[in-house]
């Protein structure tokens, strides 16, 4: 059995679905690439079991259909030595035997039986909708920052998918932060909701940054499939009640200030540095139309203090947030001037750019941390 493929196109897709390999499984298969042969079409799978990515590749010649497990690691440390050229497979169908011909040379690789490969779930009782790749980078880029680590709540190790018929929202937390964006322009044709792992997202994440293409989506309950260009990732879904994020989402935030996003990261990182180490608390203190942003590090005898002008209306107000989190909010949004609501100093900041899109809307909350006096 063999096939002819060019060695660029190959290593392309190949690397474009190895950031789904668990190379620190238990399970050798999981270190492979499924090579399946149909109708002149090769399709490379990747898996961890957990998320399967797909990709389809057009052959210039294939003599019969045939299905092979391929080393992964293998294969594209040799693929990465070649300059553009065609590379003919040939698969023994007894022993799964696998010998790669080049302009050069020849090279033999030790396969295994493709029916080993995890096999890609059944989609039972699906529900589909379609979104804008754009919408979508944009919804995973500004909030799969915000999902936690925590083993003990799975829940909040993923990304929210609300679909409704006015919008869909999708939102992340770690409990120290959280980040609500959502889309009115993106509708979906009856109410769901799922939880995506952060993994998966992350994935696809980076194949969608530079398409303009509908992205088809289908779920059901235990499991998500993402369909766009020539790519396919099917993903379980986190099982588990998402907590209810409208409730920890202050209402009431009397005292709101705008400022510079640039000059108040720059400020942030600067002085963050003389922060304590354990805390990395940064104290904000706004009075009129200026913000003191200051640290202090009493182990070390080490401080830093700034002020910057903004534009503020409510009544003075210090409060003390962590700055590695406010850093990750700022670098995410991307408007010249964000707006900061607050209204008391043990009461979460709201966080959100002062110009959008009329069809975007994006929320991050960040709690405080207790001011050391």
């Amino acid at each position: 059995m063999k096939f002819i493929v060019s060695s660029s196109t190959l290593l392309k897709q190949l690397t474009s679905i190895s950031g789904v390999l668990n190379t620190s499984s238990n399970l050798p298969i999981l270190g492979y690439f499924l090579f399946d042969v149909k109708d002149k079409k090769l399709t490379v799978s990747g898996s961890d079991l957990e998320s399967t990515m797909i990709a389809d590749i057009d052959l210039e010649k294939a003599d019969d259909d045939m299905k092979v497990c391929v080393p992964a690691k293998l294969l594209l440390d040799m693929l990465k030595t070649f300059s553009d050229q065609p590379l003919t497979f040939s698969v023994d169908a007894k022993n799964f035997g696998i010998e790669v011909a080049s302009d050069s040379g020849k090279y033999k690789l030790a396969g295994t039986n493709g029916d080993e490969f995890p096999r890609l779930p059944e989609m039972d009782s699906s529900s589909n909708m379609t979104i804008d790749s754009g919408i979508l980078f944009n919804a995973i880029n500004k909030t799969v920052f915000a999902t936690g680590n925590d083993e003990l709540r799975p829940v909040m190790s993923g990304v929210y998918f609300a679909l409704e018929k006015e919008g869909v929202t999708f939102v992340a937390t770690d409990a120290h932060k959280l980040v609500k964006y959502h889309r009115s322009d993106c509708k979906s044709g009856k109410s769901a909701s799922f939880i995506m792992p952060k993994k998966p997202l992350n994935l696809i994440k980076g194949l969608v940054a530079n398409l303009s293409t509908d992205v088809e989506i289908e779920y059901n309950e235990t499991n998500a499939s993402f369909v766009f260009e020539n790519y396919r990732l099917v993903s379980r879904l986190i099982d588990g009640k998402y907590p209810n994020y409208e409730a920890v989402i202050p209402k009431e935030n009397p005292n709101e200030m705008m400022i510079d996003r640039q000059l108040f990261l720059n400020s942030i990182r600067r002085v963050s540095i003389f922060s304590n180490k354990t805390t990395h608390q940064v104290r904000l203190s706004i009075k009129g139309s200026e913000l003191q942003v200051s640290a202090e590090d009493l182990d070390y005898s080490n401080e830093a203090s700034e002020r910057l002008s903004c534009n503020y209306k409510g009544e003075d107000i210090t409060i003390g947030f962590n700055s590695r989190f406010l850093i990750e909010m700022l670098n995410n949004l991307d408007s010249d001037e964000v707006r900061l609501l607050l209204s008391a100093p043990n009461r979460a900041g709201l966080l959100s750019p002062s110009e959008k899109e009329d069809a975007e809307e994006i929320v991050m909350l960040v709690m405080p941390v207790m001011l050391s006096q």
